[in-house]
């Protein structure tokens, strides 16, 4: 008990609760990223192609939109403030995909793509505030909260299935809105706990500190009715996300080239150099809900054990992963680095690169031994997400760790949001991906095989190509993480 105690006593306050305010808010990301496009083509009649754009777009504004929020969060409203404000619009937005009308669809994408996009920095953000710069518990604080993300997600994606297989959407998009209130209710209990440590904001006085806050609200607020637009037009907004993209890398080269501090600008080309990396890990991941999924609905047989297996279903392959490896994976780094074994984030970053290859590669594998009417076997699905989730465990809570170390002060929040909006970018791409193998409604098995063979083939190989280069370029981006010359 004395241990016990010691070890709680030893965790920063406000850590703690929030991995269960993590687990309630990607209450409603999880339904939405998991039904979005079951919900568009089954309910709303659109087509494949259509609602994997819908869902590429979905995914660009929720990432992309962590960006504006990392600026937003301790500069304009306090980052507890910026998350339940968000918070609260993604309750109004889950409540108006409840009424199940394509106007609605837009109108509650918009208040949820506002909320999820601005506040999921300031969890970050909150969480980070709370190690020093070299803090070794930070790694394992991130992992935890991962984990309590992806219980979350496990909790959500079941939720979807169960709900999708009576086609109850409704229901399912009010279960998401209640998930996403007890998350604000759990924020208002320990409001004092979570507050900010050392932001700009905390130096403004009272003055200015109203307007900053009238003005976040106001951009809040605002940001509704420029999505809704924005999402009735997926093809030019998609081609806007991808500019501002270029933009954001564009300035975060000449802000590392002009930064002064040599040491933190050398730790700031490792993290150019890994984001490069990251994008083409997210491209593919970010094909679950989309392209995977149309391939899993129509050519995989989703029955195990004479129990069907609602497509929802398959993603929680992931969330078991996450869940289970997360604490696992801190404990066990941990004891390899005690050992004295060099285990850094470059090479986590390659192995990442690595197993998603290997998970796109299994697919063309299981496609050659499809049966007579072309359905592959689960177990095929099944081993590419494993290996798709290992290698998210590796890159992704490892990637929220080292903005702490890697970036500097004045730049964390930014640069935060920048890591978030390459998933978004990837995210267009996945879209992109996806529709190359969008088959009309009387395709067959048999006859979108071939292209889907094909398509995995090649990403699976380019992603261990990209894995492969980062390998060679280890021992370079060891010297700058560590400023080594």
């Amino acid at each position: 008990m004395t241990t016990l105690s010691a070890r709680l006593a030893q965790i920063p306050p406000g850590s703690a609760v929030l991995f269960f305010i993590q687990t309630f808010a990607t209450l409603g990301f999880a339904v939405l990223y998991s039904s979005l496009v079951l919900y568009a083509t089954e309910h709303l009649h659109f087509s494949a192609e259509h609602a994997a754009l819908i869902m590429g777009v979905f995914g660009a504004f929720n990432y992309g939109l962590h960006l504006f929020g990392g600026y937003l969060g301790g500069r304009f409203l306090s980052n507890r403030n910026l998350f339940v404000g968000g918070m609260l619009l993604q309750v109004l937005g889950c409540a108006a995909l409840a009424t199940g009308s394509e106007a609605m669809l837009y109108w509650g994408l918009a208040l949820f793509l506002t909320g999820s996009g601005l506040n999921v920095t300031c969890l970050n953000m909150m969480l980070t505030q709370r190690f020093a710069p070299e803090d070794s518990r930070r790694e394992g604080a991130f992992l935890w909260n991962y984990a309590g993300m992806n219980v979350g997600f496990f909790i959500g994606f079941t939720m979807a299935g169960h709900y999708q297989l009576s086609h109850s959407y409704s229901s399912l998009f009010w279960f998401a809105t209640l998930g996403n209130a007890a998350a604000i209710v759990l924020a208002l209990i320990f409001w004092r706990t979570l507050a900010d440590i050392d932001t700009p904001l905390l130096k403004a006085n009272a003055t200015q500190f109203k307007l900053r806050f009238a003005a976040g609200c106001a951009i809040l607020v605002g940001l509704v009715p420029v999505l809704w637009w924005l999402l009735q037009h997926p093809h030019g907004t998609e081609s806007l996300v991808k500019w501002i993209s270029a933009g954001v890398a564009l300035a975060l080269l000449v802000l590392t080239l002009r930064h002064r501090d040599a040491p933190e600008r050398r730790r700031m080309w490792a993290y150019l150099v890994l984001t490069l990396g990251s994008l083409m890990f997210w491209s593919l991941y970010q094909m679950a809900p989309s392209g995977l999924q149309l391939f899993a609905v129509g050519n995989v047989r989703l029955e195990l054990w004479g129990v069907t297996i609602a497509p929802q279903w398959v993603q929680n392959i992931n969330s078991a992963v996450i869940v289970i490896g997360g604490p696992l994976l801190s404990a066990w780094f941990a004891r390899l680095r005690a050992r004295g074994w060099p285990i850094d984030v470059p090479q986590q970053f390659a192995a990442s690169l690595l197993l998603m290859g290997l998970g796109f590669l299994a697919l063309p594998l299981g496609i050659h031994y499809a049966d007579a009417q072309g359905q592959v076997a689960f177990v095929w699905l099944f081993t590419s997400y494993v290996l798709q989730s290992i290698g998210e465990l590796l890159i992704s809570p490892v990637g929220y760790a080292m903005i702490g170390r890697l970036a500097p002060r004045q730049y964390q929040g930014v640069m935060m949001g920048s890591w978030m909006l390459v998933t978004g970018l990837a995210s267009l791409f996945a879209a992109d991906f996806s529709g190359m193998v969008a088959q009309p409604p009387e395709s067959t098995a048999l006859s979108s095989n071939p292209a889907y063979a094909q398509l995995f083939t090649q990403l699976g190989l380019g992603s261990v190509a990209v894995g492969i280069a980062l390998i060679a370029l280890v021992p370079w981006l060891s010297k700058l993480i560590k400023n080594e010359r």
